[in-house]
């Protein structure tokens, strides 16, 4: 199998920096025990520190109340340091619920191998004692796929000094009880192996109560800008669970994840086990962390992807088929805007889209934000009909952009919010990040920001009061004022199939 160029990168990169870099192993390799690598630099080596360094992130952590059953996690694999925080976010989610296993995808960063490792026999051992390895899952795992998945120690033997999986395990001891785990090291990969491995995963853990979790950080490089783009491209595209826009956009360089194989895996693993949704819990960089920008930075991101269940409110009024031609409608509408040709008449086929709704459609090319105008609830026009007037005002008349043009129409890319009705906020320590969009309103001046935006541009909750101000032309501290009214409201949000 030819290696793709981001592994060689990355296997070129671990030699030079003089990195033990060894060939995959037996599966006889004797080993029942992995001793901790990298306890007391990248994490503490105390267990008490460290039992409560971990607790108290994790009651600082918020809970995203996901209104589902969680099925996989991403999470950071920085020292806790840097990517603690977000860690944390992640495995609040899941902190006290019940598992058979958890399923960890981990990227080989110090070893080249093909396909996946998995630590079949024994357990790993942290500060915090010993995690026993699930032994007939981690079986059934290599049985569904023996060309991509073996049992070995490459990717896993402590003298390697991998981080990526290890990193991981602390927040599971303290999260979760009677953990067992199934350790899985993944490596040179492609999309096809990547659906084999993730088909395997599934359906060895489809009768089983087993989270997945995909280790992973995001942006690396010297840029801080291009840190907090790159990333919010990648989280997008794992929101969306879009699989080939995320493979196609780490194959560009318009997304960025060392552990690209263990979250494509997770996210095709949870979409088979039901996965409808992802939230991105929190989001941060280096930089940030640490207070000082520039030189060397990192992106973090933590992410819950859930069945909803069926959301009986959401489900009733926006099946696939509402979604979908709401879609068309603005497909059709941006396209004939841009043409300068009429719009196309409407006559919808799914009888929720004739109720009065309020809605934002936002357009994207390559990634950058390309136009985005909305109405705020109730809203004054049926649905259908709202989401074509906004289309063709995005395209055309969002005053940041010049209008559309007809040769750009092939990478335009739509994503639709449905908003549900404003609720008056009272303490804005019950916004949620990712799940509340924010409206403000001081005197004539307004300013609305959609829910998904401060998960994208990596804002803590004061920032996102600050830039709420800002886009309403008041002062930072405006939200303070006892004459300033703040609205929440939450957002249905869909886009379309890769083009």
């Amino acid at each position: 199998m030819t290696r793709p160029l981001w592994r060689k990168s990355l296997f070129l990169c671990a030699c030079l920096m003089g990195l033990p870099v060894r060939c995959a192993s037996s599966p006889s390799d004797p080993q029942p025990v992995r001793e901790p690598a990298v306890a007391g630099s990248w994490y503490p080596g105390d267990a008490g520190a460290l039992e409560r360094l971990i607790d108290n992130l994790l009651n600082a952590a918020p809970s995203a109340d996901l209104k589902g059953r969680l099925i996989a996690l991403v999470a950071p694999h920085a020292g806790y340091a840097y990517s603690g925080p977000t860690a944390a976010a992640a495995y609040r989610q899941a902190q006290g619920s019940k598992y058979d296993a958890v399923v960890i995808l981990a990227p080989s960063h110090r070893e080249y191998l093909e396909g996946a490792s998995v630590y079949a026999r024994g357990c790993y051992r942290t500060p915090l004692g010993a995690v026993p390895v699930d032994e007939d899952l981690a079986d059934a795992i290599i049985s569904g796929d023996k060309k991509d998945i073996q049992a070995g120690m490459a990717g896993h033997r402590t003298e390697v000094g991998e981080h990526s999986l290890e990193i991981q395990l602390p927040f599971l001891q303290r999260a979760l009880p009677d953990l067992k785990i199934v350790p899985i090291v993944i490596g040179n990969h492609t999309l096809k192996s990547a659906r084999r491995m993730a088909d395997a995963i599934a359906r060895a853990v489809e009768n089983r109560q087993v989270l997945l979790v995909a280790s992973s950080d995001l942006y690396h490089g010297e840029d801080y800008r291009a840190c907090v783009e790159i990333s919010g491209n990648t989280l997008d595209d794992v929101q969306k669970l879009d699989v080939k826009g995320l493979a196609r956009g780490l194959d560009k360089g318009r997304c960025q994840a060392c552990g690209r194989g263990p979250i494509l895996i997770a996210m095709m693993a949870s979409k088979h086990l039901g996965a409808d949704r992802a939230r991105t819990i929190a989001r941060t960089n280096s930089n940030d962390v640490i207070g000082k920008r520039g030189g060397y930075v990192v992106g973090y991101g933590a992410v819950a992807l859930f069945a909803s269940g069926g959301d009986a409110d959401e489900e009733a009024r926006f099946p696939k088929e509402a979604k979908h031609e709401l879609l068309e409608i603005a497909r059709a509408s941006v396209e004939h805007s841009a043409k300068d040709e009429p719009l196309p008449p409407l006559d919808v086929r799914c009888a929720a889209l004739n109720e009065t709704g309020a809605a934002f459609v936002t357009l994207k090319r390559k990634g950058r934000l390309r136009g985005c105008i909305g109405c705020l609830p109730p809203g004054r026009m049926p649905l259908g009909l709202t989401v074509q007037q906004m289309a063709k005002k995005a395209a055309l008349e969002d005053p940041r952009f010049r209008p559309v043009q007809p040769e750009e129409l092939r990478e335009i890319e739509i994503e639709i919010s449905v908003l549900t009705p404003l609720q008056p906020l009272d303490d804005v320590k019950k916004i949620e990040l990712g799940r509340h969009g924010l409206w403000i309103r001081k005197g004539y001046a307004s300013g609305v920001l959609l829910p998904q935006v401060p998960v994208e541009q990596g804002w803590d909750c004061q920032t996102y009061l600050e830039r709420i101000c800002l886009k309403a032309g008041l002062p930072t501290d405006a939200w303070k004022d006892a004459d300033t009214r703040l609205w929440t409201f939450e957002a249905i949000v869909f886009g379309e199939p890769e083009r």
